[in-house]
């Protein structure tokens, strides 16, 4: 035992194990639209020997399964790590922070100081008050029934002075303790404004994970710790501004991104990577299962009894039940192919659960075609329409954030869909309101009318009409329809004057186009004839 202890006097206390507390930062971040990637780091100095590198700010959601970690500068043992139980870590040190909640905590004892000086002035009223009850007392009772008339008068006229100044004194007191009150409304207000300041730099006071590396170094080093892994509480959203100057035909697409995250930390100039893929959504494509199909006698299928034989005709369906669930799950198999990255150059800070920040992705500068596009048969005023092809090798990301300007002026917001680089695309910028659309029935030839005809033969005549009344000439572009049929025993003509330039327009079956440019001040009328037949015993719908 003595040797024992001599040995541990003599062993060198570098070679024992050491915690050693470091601070990390988000160094780097990769966003995706749901979900991120991130990377802290953490620099530390250590003592030759074995010790624990104790990282007690992680924040507290930090999926501690995704959790990687590598070590420069001595070689990386065992990785532990807790969300509970955490040790106390120093308090977060930022001057403006801590300047904040110094203005917040002068001003909240000053208005406790004169709240203070307004209730001892309120305590004067009250006491005048009471000698006020007193006095109005004091002439009553048994006390006054032997005095004689001088001593009533002596009486009375003391009580009479006495609750005069009692309550004059009742009364400056209120003015005092109104006038005090009045006198803290703008040190309310200021108490109001320094807590809001203090709430818009969302300190970070929620709870934190710990995470402990075993290192060993073979000599006093210097080195740094990088952590790494996923989150779910943030994302981004594309935006675009989407600007048309039809008379150049010049389509400019300000491509930005909204950035927002709800971790518990705030980033301070973190690296920012943007990302379309979805690692949170399906990343396998479906499976086919065999399709099994039977053919039976109906008369066959009757309820089975509990007999012998019964089991096997329960087997007889077995499989097919077993199989009929992967193709339910097949049929809700969603798969997003695309992938685009975005490193945006410099660093962003985002505060956790306040900001909604928007960083600039660049601008595309695109030629565009305009056409005021017509449907008379849904709209009573023509679009303004432009169509373009994305020449760019970036791709057009889908969002709800799309806002539309023309000539400079804002027209309104809504949702885009995906155009792939080299993709075609029509976009509207507006309603043309000097372009008036008609479409009138002149003629209709038919039996009982409702949603389901059942007479023999239905006819329509259509005119269409467009005018316009604007100062300056349009290339429009018209669009209506007729019905169509994929059944021998339903016959359908029709005849539009003057004719339609396309037919089946847009790969809509029974859909007419017709393009043509109007003046100012004119107008453009189109005719549309059509007939169905059909046997008599059948019903139209």
């Amino acid at each position: 035992m003595r040797a024992l202890a001599c040995l541990l006097i003599l062993t060198p206390a570098a070679l024992w194990a050491e915690d050693i507390p470091i601070t990390s930062q988000v160094a780097a971040v990769t966003l995706y639209p749901q979900g991120g990637s991130v990377i802290r780091e953490a620099a530390f100095s250590a003592p030759a020997g074995q010790h624990r590198l104790i990282l007690a700010d992680l924040p507290d959601s930090t999926p501690l399964a995704s959790v990687r970690v590598s070590v420069d500068g001595a070689a990386m043992g065992g990785v532990a790590l807790r969300n509970d139980y955490v040790p106390p870590r120093d308090d977060e040190t930022d001057a403006a922070l801590d300047a904040a909640r110094a203005e917040v905590e002068r001003l909240e004892e000053a208005l406790r100081q004169g709240e203070a000086g307004v209730a001892r002035i309120e305590l004067e009223q009250q006491a005048a008050q009471s000698r006020v009850a007193f006095l109005e007392q004091l002439g009553h009772g048994e006390s006054v029934a032997g005095m004689d008339a001088a001593a009533l008068r002596d009486l009375a006229a003391m009580i009479g002075e006495e609750t005069l100044a009692a309550r004059q004194a009742a009364l400056d007191a209120g003015l005092r303790a109104d006038a005090a009150d009045r006198a803290l409304k703008d040190l309310r207000e200021d108490l109001a404004k320094a807590r809001e300041a203090l709430r818009a730099l969302v300190p970070q006071d929620t709870p934190r994970a710990m995470l402990a590396v075993s290192v060993d170094a073979k000599a006093a080093t210097e080195g740094r710790v990088t952590v790494s892994y996923v989150i779910d509480k943030a994302g981004w959203q594309p935006v675009y501004d989407l600007k048309l100057a039809r008379a150049e035909g010049a389509l400019s697409i300000q491509r930005g991104a909204f950035i927002h995250q709800s971790t518990g930390e705030n980033w301070r100039d973190v690296a920012l990577s943007l990302s379309t893929l979805r690692p949170s959504e399906q990343t396998t494509p479906g499976e086919i299962w065999p399709w099994l199909r039977r053919i039976h006698d109906p008369e066959a299928i009757r309820p089975k009894t509990l007999m012998r034989g019964a089991a096997d005709g329960m087997a007889e369906f077995a499989a097919p039940m077993a199989e009929a669930a992967p193709m339910v799950q097949e049929a809700q198999t969603r798969f997003d192919g695309l992938s685009v990255s975005y490193d945006y150059p410099g660093t962003v800070s985002v505060a956790s659960g306040a900001d909604r920040l928007r960083i600039a992705l660049g601008t595309l500068d695109i030629e565009a075609e305009t056409v005021a596009r017509a449907v008379p048969l849904m709209d009573d005023r023509a679009f303004l329409m432009a169509s373009f092809t994305n020449a760019s090798d970036e791709v057009i990301l889908p969002t709800g954030e799309a806002r539309f300007y023309l000539d400079g002026r804002f027209t309104g917001q809504r949702a885009i869909e995906l155009i792939p680089a080299g993709g075609e695309a029509e976009l509207s910028f507006g309603p043309i309101d000097g372009l008036r659309l008609s479409r009138v029935v002149e003629q209709r030839s038919e039996g009982e009318r409702g949603v389901i005809t059942r007479s023999n033969g239905q006819q329509e005549r259509v005119r269409i009409e467009v005018e316009n009344l604007t100062d300056e000439s349009w290339p429009v572009r018209l669009l209506d329809r007729v019905p169509y049929s994929e059944q021998d025993a339903l016959e359908i003509d029709w005849s539009a004057q003057p004719a339609p330039d396309t037919t089946d327009a847009e790969d809509k079956r029974g859909v007419l186009a017709w393009s043509f440019d109007l003046a100012a001040g004119q107008s453009r009328a189109i005719i549309l004839d059509y007939s169905l037949q059909w046997p008599k015993d059948q019903i139209l719908q």
